[in-house]
């Protein structure tokens, strides 16, 4: 039996998928040992093989072939457009993509006029605003604290990822309008799909009676 091969996006994400594998007798004790050094985790006895990985990169893993199975979260999926299947919503992680900004800046986004977006996400923003809403942006792309964009007046806005909406309202920023619901998901290389269906489909049943118990 070959190995099955797990990339999990480093950081909160890795830890709870770790959680929920647990719930269905896949373990890896080496990664819960936070002085490790080692890149790769293997579990002989599963023959179930893992590695951590930087978010934006779980998708390109798994397009490749590189990691059979990915954990990682909606808006990296979206973002980064890889041919990858996205099998579970894995139902933590829970987010929203959001455009925001000052309220007075909430009729620029009624006039249809073309304004500035500031986003670490260009992909989902670019949709949104020419696919959805029809309205023409120039979109500026930011690796740092985008809120800064608005405060700074490099951008008329911002299209970033929303929790508890605690930052924003202490840089004098809300919520405009809702892109998307985000969470954890699982994606599968679609090679892998075909030459360890079983395994897989095994696996998405088993996770899938753990996240929805309700539903079996």
């Amino acid at each position: 039996m070959r190995y099955l091969t797990f990339a999990l996006g480093k950081g909160r994400l890795a830890n709870s998928a770790l959680d929920l594998f647990s719930k269905v007798g896949i373990t890896c004790d080496e990664m819960r040992e936070g002085n490790s050094r080692k890149l790769i985790f293997e579990n002989e006895d599963q023959k179930l093989r893992f590695f951590l990985a930087k978010s934006p990169d779980v998708p390109t893993y798994v397009e490749y072939g590189a990691a059979d199975i990915g954990i990682v979260g909606r808006d990296t999926i979206l973002e980064e457009g890889r041919n990858i299947y996205e099998v579970l919503d894995l139902g933590f992680g829970s987010c929203r993509m959001c455009v925001c900004g000052p309220a007075s800046a909430a009729d620029l986004l009624t006039h249809h006029e073309q304004i500035r977006v500031a986003t670490k996400y260009p992909r989902i923003a670019k949709d949104y605003f020419y696919n959805e809403k029809y309205q023409t942006v120039e979109i500026i792309k930011l690796n740092g604290s985008v809120e800064l964009g608005t405060m700074v007046g490099l951008a008329d806005l911002i299209v970033d990822i929303v929790e508890t909406g605690s930052t924003l309202a202490q840089n004098g920023l809300t919520v405009l309008e809702e892109i998307l619901p985000l969470s954890a998901r699982m994606v599968v290389n679609p090679v892998s799909m075909k030459l360890e269906q079983d395994r897989i489909s095994k696996l998405t049943a088993d996770l899938r009676r753990v996240i929805s118990p309700k539903e079996e």
